[in-house]
């Protein structure tokens, strides 16, 4: 299967971090038995595109698109993100950031101001906000922002839009926090989280739904064992993950039941 590609652009937050992502995935495809080609995918070209090439070995995606049935994947596995509150499972969740000068103290003292968000079928950088969003609606008050900025397409647009003034606060996945903070701390230092979503299932590797049952069993297992690998630590530290746990299409569900509440609701977008 050398003509499979592979790619973490999702989480290469800087190119040394990609360059660190290219060599775990050489090394776990290697005890996989299998050979795939490191091609660089980077913003902004659409990731929608990315996900529906028919030779996908294994590439990051987003849950939410892999629940909407965007394109036609097998999920392989998924990052147990070091963080607290991972608490040991393979998931993530929205900060909500606002500039750390910023008076607001609570979500709601932002609430008619400026918002915004990435792409319609992001989770951490829509769906999560919409649904965390909701519990602040009434009827009295049906639209909670006085501008929504949309379409800004990724964690790093919402990250310098907030920290430039151009809106207010704004949702980045807590994952891609954790690992620009720590790889250039200089972006970040300027912002502070205000609130935060309820955890989803973080972001998987996937392979295009034609790969051979075996493989997708070898890379599953290679994923599941990479932990216990001499040379997984030498990863660990600046991806910030403490190993890989399995996933399938059905631990994304629930992004489905968020979608259907604020589309019950009424709520097709933030605002």
């Amino acid at each position: 299967m050398t003509a499979s590609i592979m790619n973490a652009r999702m989480y290469a937050v800087t190119p040394p971090v990609e360059a660190t992502w290219r060599s775990l995935l050489q090394r776990i495809t290697a005890e996989a038995g299998v050979a795939f080609d490191y091609v660089a995918y980077p913003a902004p070209q659409p990731l929608e595109t990315l996900w529906a090439r028919p030779d996908l070995g294994c590439v990051f995606m987003c849950g939410y698109p892999v629940a909407l049935r965007l394109a036609a994947v097998v999920p392989l596995a998924a990052p147990i993100p070091r963080a607290a509150w991972a608490s040991g499972r393979p998931v993530y969740r929205s900060d909500l950031i606002v500039r750390e000068d910023a008076p607001f103290q609570t979500l709601e003292d932002t609430f008619g101001g400026r918002a915004g968000w990435t792409v319609e079928h992001s989770h951490s950088g829509f769906n999560a906000f919409r649904h965390h969003l909701l519990q602040f609606r009434t009827a009295d008050r049906p639209s909670l922002y006085g501008e929504m900025v949309p379409n800004l397409v990724t964690a790093r647009a919402i990250l310098d839009a907030v920290r430039e003034g151009r809106i207010d606060v704004g949702p980045l996945d807590a994952y891609w926090h954790l690992l620009i903070a720590q790889h250039n701390p200089v972006l970040t230092a300027g912002v502070r989280v205000l609130d935060v979503t309820d955890v989803a299932t973080v972001p998987a590797f996937v392979t295009a739904a034609t790969t051979p049952a075996p493989t997708i069993d070898a890379l599953r297992n290679a994923f599941a064992n990479a932990s216990q690998q001499p040379w997984f630590g030498d990863y660990a530290g600046p991806l910030l993950i403490d190993g890989f746990a399995p996933v399938s299409a059905a631990d994304y569900d629930e992004t489905l039941e968020w979608d259907r509440q604020a589309k019950a609701a009424g709520y097709g977008f933030p605002a």
